[in-house]
């Protein structure tokens, strides 16, 4: 029994460390990820009580045909029409996406029963714009999003290090106080102790599950398990690949051609229209000039009238779907239903000569994988259960913020003037099975594979070249 407690020591001392530095760095963007998450998770209920006059329409009869309310919209911001979205309740405006010939693109809200343009909005100046871009990308673009799915990576690595830490052990009959429950009258360093790891025990669950659900947003990880349940037959419908109409040899995935479709579809080839030879001539302008794109096109916007009925004849969809307009002589219209229970998901191509359907693609299509992440998604997003589902998120964002101030609190407390105050190294420590798990962790998340070989790199260098005494920032 004498050497056990010094080799348990050893090892929860090391544990602590990979704890503290991990926290330490992913700490302010986590804060991020839980005060954006937490906004979005309102996104329609924060846009109506901002934007009422663009959000709500007085009940009507009949809707306008789509092409008059596209055409509405252009004639109030000149430039491409890209997408119009056709609202599921009669009280709600359309939407009409429009890329201006000056200036940022705008979402015009236009009135479907008379057709009237309310007012448009640039969507990233908006609250949930710049809160869904932070989120995404922290506004850096695709570096953004590395460091994003970086963090989230590095905060299941916070989850596993932060439950060892918690575990009881030598508490010699001391009860639950600090471990189920805060102990409130407590002041000081115990105070914010209690608090980060009890309220980390209540909420790791939910925690583990949003950073879970997210990954497959992630530009590495979310490519990977896109191609990787595809590759196996478990995400996007193989079947599909090959009666998906023509397409061009180098067809783009129809995240890139379209922006907003369901995850599993994202890496879908996007299909293509057979324009006849007459066709193409009719419409593409003058000789030598290419088709322009789908704001220009007077014949694309009157056919989506046609596309609509069919839409509403043949496949029982009257609104509620967002309705893509074809980009050049090969482009097609493409619809798409996005519920807030991922059931009711629906992609359908049409030939934008013909109107003919090219490809219909549903949830019952989709792969058990696919499904269980489309599942996951609309969880996450505080969708699929309504303002309950909304309650729950919102919890788990709070305590993610509590979590992160309370660490910090504890370091601060802890930490003499001056000095970083981390753990000491520990390199006797026995911590084998902790390292296989980071391996096999780092394997699975690539990111973060990539981050620890950079990590033990520089603490190798640090120490060979002797930078100092590792133990020298231990603090007290």
């Amino acid at each position: 029994m004498a050497t056990a407690r010094p080799t348990h020591d050893r090892a929860y001392r090391a544990i602590w460390r990979w704890h503290f530095y991990a926290g330490l760095i992913v700490a302010p963007f986590l804060l991020i990820l839980a005060v954006t998450g937490a906004i979005y998770l309102f996104n329609d209920e924060i846009d109506d009580a901002l934007y009422p006059q663009l959000r709500f329409v007085a009940a009507h009869q009949q809707q306008a045909p789509p092409s008059r309310m596209i055409a509405a919209a252009l004639a109030a911001h000149p430039g491409a029409a890209t997408r119009i979205d056709l609202p599921a309740a009669g009280n709600r405006a359309a939407v009409v996406f429009v890329t201006p010939d000056r200036g940022d693109p705008v979402r015009v809200a236009v009135d479907p029963g008379t057709a009237r343009v309310l007012g448009a909005t640039v969507y990233d100046a908006t609250l949930i714009g710049f809160a869904e871009a932070v989120h995404g990308s922290l506004t850096l673009g695709t570096v953004g999003d590395r460091i994003v799915e970086l963090a989230a990576c590095w905060a299941i690595v916070l989850i596993a290090t932060g439950l060892y830490l918690w575990w009881p052990r030598g508490r010699g009959g001391r009860g639950l106080a600090g471990i189920l429950y805060p102990r409130l009258a407590r002041g000081g360093r115990a105070f914010w102790r209690d608090l980060h790891a009890v309220t980390g025990l209540w909420s790791v669950a939910l925690i583990a599950f949003l950073l879970l659900t997210g990954l497959p947003w992630a530009g590495v990880q979310g490519d990977l398990l896109n191609r990787g349940t595809a590759l196996l037959g478990i995400g996007y419908p193989a079947a599909d690949r090959t009666r998906s109409g023509p397409a061009p040899a180098a067809a783009v995935p129809m995240r890139t051609a379209l922006g907003a479709v369901p995850w599993t579809m994202e890496l879908a080839p996007m299909p293509a229209s057979r324009p006849a030879v007459d066709d193409a001539a009719d419409h593409a302008g003058h000789v030598g000039h290419a088709m322009p794109a789908a704001g220009y096109d007077d014949a694309a916007v009157v056919a989506s009238d046609g596309i609509a009925a069919t839409l509403s004849r043949r496949h029982g969809l009257a609104g509620g779907y967002r309705l893509f307009l074809p980009d050049g002589p090969t482009g097609v219209f493409t619809a798409s239903t996005y519920p807030d229970r991922p059931q009711g998901q629906r992609t359908l191509s049409f030939d934008r000569w013909s109107g003919d359907l090219i490809r219909a693609v549903g949830y019952r299509d989709y792969g058990w994988a696919a499904k269980a992440i489309e599942l996951g998604v609309q969880l996450h997003m505080g969708n699929y259960f309504g303002l309950a589902n909304q309650v729950v998120m919102l919890a788990t964002c709070i305590a993610i913020v509590m979590l992160v101030v309370s660490g910090i609190a504890m370091w601060w407390k802890r930490r003499p003037a001056g000095r970083l105050a981390a753990p000491a190294r520990m390199p006797d420590a026995r911590i084998g099975g902790a390292i296989a798990i980071l391996v096999v962790a780092g394997m699975l998340f690539p990111l973060l594979g990539l981050s620890l070989l950079v990590i033990v790199i520089v603490d190798r260098c640090a120490l060979f070249c002797m930078w100092g005494d590792p133990r020298s920032e231990a603090g007290a």
